[in-house]
């Protein structure tokens, strides 16, 4: 949601001069669509809806708009500006491929055998949903922390389920924030926004993620796919959910010579 880190970015950029939208995904937050619903391919649409908004502004040059996707929206704003050269600069910050970690998790840790279980149980679930029964939800952030609580989930926590990033929607469960439903998160093992991503050349692409974050290994993937101009960047002593909202880490000034530099005139494909 956008409260959840696309507003601090909007603002931060707004106020270096450029005109910056923040928006909710479809599904979540003030956004229309069913609650908790995972679709990629709507998810990027939304990055295209923004421009199609951005762009019928009169007080904005439809040839000089950038994009940026935090954490899983990295991975939804690189599948939309492989489609939509109107994004004429685009920028991650601690990126996830939403695809990649939900076939194979972190560092490829999952079995070909656990990824077949959890497609089986959401199917199963679809049933169950169709005839009627509670709509389930799971995975996003822990409710409560236990000894056993992983590190990951400890940091999630920290900023989801805390006044630091918690934010509950008028009408919505505090219990069900950050939790995708069990039968479409599924759709992710479908979702490959990496393929391809050489086509978005000439335009720049701009990875950045703290050199200490658990997901690392998705931007460095990103970089190593894509064509020039790209550029990878390292926060030093940053973890993922740092550059969410740590004002003293996130690199405001890269950010801006990145788009005020890439767009300051039109790309040319």
């Amino acid at each position: 949601m956008k409260e959840q880190s696309a507003n601090l970015y909007a603002t931060k950029m707004a106020e270096q001069g450029f005109v910056t939208l923040a928006i909710d995904l479809p599904g979540w937050g003030e956004s229309e669509g069913p609650r908790n619903f995972v679709s990629p391919e709507m998810y990027a649409e939304a990055f295209s809806a923004a421009v199609d908004f951005l762009g019928t502004r009169p007080f904005v040059d439809r040839s000089r708009i950038g994009a940026i996707g935090i954490c899983g929206s990295g991975s939804f704003v690189i599948s939309a500006a492989k489609i939509d050269p109107r994004m004429k600069a685009i920028a991650t910050v601690s990126m996830y491929d939403m695809g990649a970690v939900n076939r194979q998790a972190l560092q490829k840790s999952m079995t070909l055998e656990q990824r077949k279980a959890i497609i089986a149980a959401a199917a199963e679930q679809r049933y169950v949903e169709f005839q009627g029964g509670e709509v389930a939800v799971a995975g996003g952030t822990d409710l409560q922390l236990t000894a056993d609580t992983h590190p990951i989930q400890r940091e999630f926590y920290d900023f989801y389920r805390t006044p630091r990033g918690e934010f509950t929607p008028a009408g919505a469960s505090p219990q069900r924030t950050t939790k995708p439903t069990v039968a479409s998160n599924v759709k992710f093992m479908n979702f490959y926004p990496f393929n391809d991503i050489e086509t978005i050349s000439p335009r720049p692409l701009l990875f950045i993620s703290g050199d200490q974050a658990h997901s690392k290994e998705f931007s460095e993937d990103a970089y190593r796919r894509a064509a020039e101009p790209k550029e990878l960047v390292w926060v030093r002593g940053a973890g993922h959910v740092d550059l969410y909202d740590r004002v003293n880490l996130i690199p405001w000034p890269k950010l801006t010579s990145f788009f005020g530099r890439h767009l300051a005139q039109t790309v040319a494909l």
